[in-house]
C-alpha cells in the first residue's frame, strides 16, 4: 500500500436528482451504491479524509450507505447548486481547522472512477509545478478535480451552479489535466444509468 498523501477528498452527493425522480445515490451498482462505490473508491485511494457531502434526502442516504469511515457534511442550501454543495463542504474544513495540502472534488454518479485514478490524479499534483489537475472532457476540463491549498478561499465562495469549473478556467495556466479515457461517464437519465449497469 503507497504512502497516504495529505489530500481529502470530497463527494458530492447533495443533488436531488430529479431526472431519476428517486435518489440517486442509493441506486444499485455492483453489490452497492453509487454512493457507497465512489466511497469505497476514495477510501482505497492514498487520500488522507474522505468527506461527503449531503442534502436532499440526507438522512434516508447516510442511513442506508452507513459508513462509519467518512464525514458526512449537511449542506441546507443543497437546492442553491453544486457550488454550493462545494462551498459548504470547504467552509466547514475550514472550521474544523484542516491543514491539508489539497482538496479533490468528485462526483456521486461518476462510478468508473475508481482509487488508481484518484491516485494518478494525486501523484500527478505532487509531481507537478501546476497546483490544479483535472479530467479531461470535450470542451473542456471539469471533475473529478484536484486543488492545491491555495485555492481553498475561491472554493469556499462559490455559489449557486457555478462549480469547480469556473476556478479550472480563471487559473488555466496553473491546471494539468488528465485523461480519464472513459471513467468521466456520469450517470443523470435512467436510460443511462440502466447501459452502465450492463457493463460493469
Amino acid at each position: 500500500m503507497a504512502e497516504t498523501e495529505n489530500i481529502a477528498v470530497v463527494i458530492l452527493a447533495a443533488g436531488e436528482s430529479s431526472r431519476m425522480q428517486q435518489a440517486k445515490q442509493l441506486l444499485p451498482w455492483g453489490t452497492s451504491t453509487l454512493l457507497g462505490k465512489a466511497i469505497k473508491e476514495a477510501l482505497h485511494s492514498n487520500s488522507e479524509k474522505v468527506y461527503v457531502v449531503l442534502g436532499a434526502k440526507a438522512e434516508t442516504i447516510q442511513m442506508q450507505c452507513n459508513s462509519t469511515d467518512v464525514s458526512w457534511i449537511l449542506n441546507k442550501n443543497w437546492k442553491n447548486g453544486m457550488g454550493s454543495s462545494i462551498s459548504c463542504a470547504i467552509n466547514y474544513l475550514i472550521q474544523i481547522k484542516t491543514d491539508y495540502d489539497g482538496i479533490l472534488i468528485m462526483l456521486c454518479d461518476q462510478p468508473l472512477i475508481d482509487a488508481d485514478y484518484i491516485n494518478k490524479m494525486i501523484s500527478t499534483l505532487k509531481g507537478s509545478n501546476k497546483k490544479i489537475v483535472a479530467t479531461v472532457y470535450k470542451h473542456s476540463n471539469g471533475v473529478p478535480v484536484l486543488f492545491d491549498k491555495k485555492y481553498l478561499e475561491d472554493l469556499s465562495n462559490l455559489g449557486g451552479n457555478i462549480g469547480a469549473k469556473q476556478i479550472i478556467a480563471d487559473n488555466s495556466k496553473s491546471v494539468v489535466s488528465i485523461n480519464p479515457k472513459g471513467k468521466e461517464k456520469d450517470l443523470d437519465t435512467m436510460e443511462e444509468y440502466k447501459k452502465a449497469l450492463k457493463n460493469i
